[in-house]
């Protein structure tokens, strides 16, 4: 009986740990490369979102816009568009200043929305540290709730030879009403400067 009561309240404890941990993060309003301001909440019908924090000058992430492309016209159809952003320190890096931001996008055919973050507010919201560094975020009860955190997949060099697509299997999860399998990974890229 004893046993029994015990492990109850190491399951309760668990559970409540767990509900603990749900991380949410909070609507933004940035500046889109087309010059229009983008919010979350310009998708009233979205279902979660796929959040990549990229920027221009890192090697990194230029391997990744044609399959960020792929990505969005893929889930934006069921309800889960995939919204780009750059927070880099612009004073470290004029690559990424806005202007340059537009001719990147207007380059690379970006069919997703590639937002200015000149502030930093929204990556260390998501507390963001890499380029690319992804994220999958679903709405519950009214709240936007980190789903995964990470790289996009496991090979930023070669994309034939990808084995795990971790933003894929989390949003191909989260639409079929399960668990994302792999909830948190490396996100491997140039880390971003934060400015005091």
């Amino acid at each position: 009986m004893i046993r029994a009561i015990l492990c109850l309240l190491a399951c309760l404890e668990f559970v409540s740990v767990n509900a603990q941990t749900a991380r949410t993060v909070h609507d933004f309003r940035l500046k889109n490369t087309n010059g229009k301001m983008v919010s979350l909440s310009d998708y009233p019908s979205a279902k979660g979102f796929i959040i990549v924090f990229t920027c221009n000058h890192c090697p990194f992430a230029k391997r990744y816009p044609g399959r960020m492309n792929e990505l969005n016209e893929k889930y934006k159809k069921l309800g889960v568009p995939l919204v780009a952003i750059s927070s880099a320190d612009t004073t470290a890096y004029d690559e990424d200043a806005y202007p340059e931001m537009v001719k990147r996008a207007k380059a690379g055919h970006y069919n997703f929305p590639y937002l200015y973050d000149p502030m930093q507010t929204v990556a260390r919201n998501f507390a963001a540290s890499k380029t690319p560094h992804a994220f999958v975020i679903w709405k519950q009860q009214g709240n936007w709730v980190v789903k995964y955190d990470g790289g996009i997949d496991d090979n930023g060099a070669e994309p034939a030879k990808v084995r795990h697509a971790f933003v894929r299997d989390a949003v191909e999860a989260l639409l079929a009403n399960k668990d994302v399998p792999v909830k948190e990974t490396r996100s491997v890229g140039c880390a971003i400067h934060y400015r005091p």
